[in-house]
């Protein structure tokens, strides 16, 4: 049996094992940090595609009962007026509706559902050193062990070692142009109007602003924030309380709830300097392959890295699987599986990396003008499509090639 070797548990690392396992493949998640993934502060929303794609990875239930679902989304100009509310998800199939949901509780649940099946997962392997060779694929860690299996997958994220590995002279991660600041209280005033399972998203003059309540009263916020990056001694030093100042003094001139809602945040407030993976950067070799943000890393956007990434684990399982049926692919047959998946994939995950990019620099080089309508790349983007459903369905064969025009 092929053995494989995930690099990273994160969100993608723990969805490539549980697939890999359920195509047949003897699978091993090695991830640097001693427990959990880096920025686990943060929160996301996993769109329609993120939890189709969880279901063929029979990992929907697990990650259904985190968070709150979304099914609007409402955009507010400067001054509170609402421009456009735009529907989230498949309202008639419940499992696929947006959910919002914090990334560590994400991560955690799929790990949790790795170690159920039985898969092994090893905290604190950080990766220095990867040489492919002709039958397998040799892997070093920082503490002297090394290890080898036939398949090496990377999805340890935007600063991705196996990258790093397999495309030495490769573009690194690119500041986007934003800050991005976000937090979470329970003390803001609630939400006027509309639906409870509400995103609400805000044009401000200063920073683009956007909050969700959850059904026990929290409200999770973020703001994007157009301006050079934090540096290091800025980021270990600034602390809630300043933060708090600097994005106020950026929200108070409006007429929307985002300032108050702000004032309300104690110490649960945290920035981080938005980046993004310039897109054509190498994705694979002949027995080892990148995925999520180790290979197309968008600013946020969007709000589809997760989604991404886990329409990449189930895309990538299924290659492979087809490549042997017995969970054994010849050699050949594994290096035209990895190109398959990365035909099939590229297209769709680029696109996502240049909207987030685009829309981030609408952000950064000026606002759209007062009373314009939301922007295609407003909208959550790219969604699903009969093509993208037959893609993810694990029971129906992948197509030749990428996906139709």
């Amino acid at each position: 049996m092929t053995k494989i070797m995930v690099v990273g548990g994160g969100i993608g690392g723990a969805a490539a094992a549980l697939g890999l396992h359920r195509a047949g493949f003897e699978v091993t998640v090695h991830e640097a940090h001693p427990a959990g993934g880096a920025d686990a502060g943060a929160f996301l929303t996993l769109a329609s595609n993120g939890m189709r794609a969880l279901a063929q990875l029979d990992a929907a239930a697990p990650v259904g009962g985190l968070g709150f679902p979304l099914s609007t989304m409402s955009v507010l100009d400067e001054s509170g007026r609402e421009l456009a509310g735009v529907p989230l998800g498949e309202h008639d199939h419940p499992p696929t509706r947006y959910r919002c949901l914090r990334r560590a509780e994400l991560g955690e649940a799929l790990r949790a559902e790795v170690r159920r099946r039985g898969i092994p997962l090893f905290h604190g392997a950080r990766l220095t050193g990867l040489t492919e060779g002709p039958g397998d694929v040799t892997v070093r860690f920082a503490d002297g062990a090394t290890a080898r299996a036939d398949l090496v997958v990377g999805a340890d994220g935007l600063h991705s070692a196996v990258r790093s590995q397999l495309d030495p002279d490769g573009a690194g991660p690119q500041y986007a142009g934003q800050r991005v600041f976000y937090g979470y209280t329970t003390d803001a005033p609630a939400p006027a109007g509309g639906p409870s399972d509400r995103i609400t998203m805000v044009r401000g003059s200063g920073a683009a602003f956007g909050y969700a309540c959850s059904p026990d009263g929290e409200t999770y916020w973020f703001a994007r924030v157009p301006g050079p990056p934090a540096g290091a001694e800025e980021l270990a030093g600034t602390g809630p309380a300043g933060w708090r100042a600097q994005l106020l003094a950026l929200l108070r001139p409006d007429r929307t709830p985002a300032a108050d809602i702000v004032a309300a945040t104690t110490d649960r407030l945290m920035v981080t300097n938005a980046s993004q993976l310039p897109p054509g950067g190498r994705w694979r070799g002949r027995r080892t392959v990148l995925l999520g943000d180790a290979a197309h890393a968008a600013s946020p956007a969007t709000g589809q890295g997760a989604s991404m990434a886990l329409e990449d684990a189930v895309v990538l399982a299924k290659a492979l699987r087809e490549a042997g049926q017995d969970g054994h692919p010849p050699a050949g047959a594994l290096v035209a599986a990895l190109a398959r998946y990365e035909a099939l994939r590229r297209p769709r995950a680029e696109l996502n990396t240049v909207t987030s990019a685009r829309l981030t620099a609408s952000r950064t080089d000026g606002r759209p003008p007062a009373g314009a309508p939301p922007r295609d790349s407003e909208r959550p983007a790219p969604g699903v499509d009969e093509d993208l459903l037959r893609l993810l369905d694990w029971d129906t064969p992948l197509p030749a090639a990428g996906l139709p025009d």
